[in-house]
């Protein structure tokens, strides 16, 4: 049975907007390195001509609250009107790994600055905008959580603290998910996380399904399965998406499965596995390659995703992300070449004519189908 699409297009474009301090203590912007707040119609009527027609975009809670509970939004608004304008569908981040300086998950503030923040955007949403809201509380916790609390790549610049950091975002987005509920009843919540394999690296197999598990572990909590008492609700978990690159398979500790590589589970067999664990709508929420194997990477992926989709999940698109390279987090010279478009040193759109064929050829079969295949 067909199932009624979430989104205006299948493919979906995605900005790069994380607004973290970075590895050196520096805040990175990357909305704006990349010039989108600047040339958002041109992005999107760019998008466009792809047949694209639904973008990942995410407001930079770093810069919008400018102190404790006062905010600005008018940058926001001009890439929301923007798309209004060009009838673009936007699915917005709050936590894009950004927060307000002085600002960490397990600072005794930090969920209430993000209920302040989910209340005030959800009150300048109904106000100037005509589309129900898709939004996405908090990007990638997973990742976020390891990022932060293992790795030191942001503030709190901590290790071993990966599951107490993860705590409190989920804590965090279930409070700021009950805020924009309670503004915008009809909004709809994106969960986002990564999607990985770990695979077999001499490990005891119960120790390597637990490992497998870690992955699920914010989407558990805010759907209440996890962490009762934090107040988390199936029905929080309304769509979900995943993020998958050529790096989210290894052996054991690290040792990466790059992209190709025989041993890598299919990607359909690891979105059948989370579909069947929740039984929600889902779609691909971040996805490419780099170099020259962006087109090659696409084909595989949009295979995958066929595959997904006849074997009964209710599939709804693929986020290509970034649209426009993107530079590197702690080194803002370092371009990583991984857009639709690339960039000159005047920060034109070049597009990449490997990865734009992929996307005509695939959006000429998804043409030819009565619905998204």
């Amino acid at each position: 049975m067909l199932q009624e699409p979430l989104f205006k297009s299948y493919l979906i474009g995605g900005f790069e907007c994380a607004d973290h301090i970075n590895r050196h203590g520096v805040r990175v912007n990357l909305l704006k390195e990349t010039q989108h707040d600047l040339r958002v119609e041109e992005d999107f009527r760019l998008l466009q001509e792809l047949d694209i027609k639904t973008v990942r975009e995410g407001i930079c809670w770093s810069q919008v609250e400018k102190m404790p509970y006062e905010y600005d939004f008018s940058e926001v608004l001009q890439r929301l009107n923007a798309a209004q304008k060009l009838g673009m569908q936007v699915i917005w981040d709050l936590i894009h790994f950004g927060y307000p300086d002085g600002l960490f998950p397990t600072h005794p503030q930090f969920a209430p600055r993000f209920v302040g923040l989910c209340r005030a955007f959800a009150e300048f949403y109904r106000k100037n905008a005509s589309d129900p809201l898709l939004v996405v509380p908090v990007n990638e916790i997973s990742f976020l959580s390891w990022f932060s609390g293992e790795d030191r790549g942001t503030v709190p610049y901590a290790v071993h603290s990966g599951w107490d950091i993860k705590y409190h975002l989920c804590r965090a987005a279930i409070s700021g998910i009950e805020a924009l509920k309670e503004i915008l009843p009809d909004c709809k919540i994106v969960m986002v996380e990564p999607l990985v394999k770990i695979h077999c690296n001499g490990d005891e197999p119960e120790h390597l399904i637990r490992k497998n598990e870690y992955q699920f572990e914010a989407m558990d909590i805010i759907g209440g399965r996890l962490c009762p008492e934090l107040g988390g609700k199936d029905e929080y978990l309304e769509i979900l998406g995943f993020n998958y690159y050529w790096n989210c398979q290894w052996k054991g500790e690290g040792e990466s499965l790059c992209w190709p590589n025989p041993d890598r589970t299919p990607l359909h067999e690891l979105l059948l596995s989370a579909y069947e664990r929740y039984r929600k709508p889902m779609f691909l929420s971040e996805t490419g390659h780099f170099g020259e194997g962006r087109g090659m990477w696409l084909e595989e992926i949009a295979n995958e995703c066929r595959i997904a989709h006849e074997k009964g999940i209710d599939f709804h698109g693929i986020c290509l992300y970034p649209v426009t390279d993107r530079p590197d987090w702690d080194n803002l010279q370092h371009y990583h070449n991984s857009g639709i478009f690339d960039f000159d040193l005047a920060g034109n759109r070049i597009p990449n004519e490997e990865y734009m064929a992929a996307i005509l050829k695939h959006q000429d079969e998804l043409a030819g189908t009565s619905a998204y295949y």
